[in-house]
């Protein structure tokens, strides 16, 4: 359900905004969600240029607080 709503924000925020799509069921993927502690599918973190974690959600994403927190 979240997919339409990322694919949309990433097509509209293109050169703003990166999007990676993590698959946890790779090693890579369970690496990193060990790493970021994500323990709930989907889990969405936004981090600023710096890479500061700025905020995470989980379950459905809020277009309008991913727009928001894009300079």
């Amino acid at each position: 359900m979240a997919e339409p709503v990322v694919n949309g924000l990433q097509a509209e925020l293109a050169g703003k905004l990166t999007v990676l799509r993590v698959d946890i069921s790779s090693s890579a993927g369970r690496e990193m969600t060990a790493q970021t502690g994500s323990r709930a599918t989907p889990t969405f973190i936004f981090y600023d240029s710096s890479g500061t974690e700025q905020w995470r959600q989980i379950g459905s994403l809020d277009a309008d607080k991913v727009r928001a927190s894009v300079p």
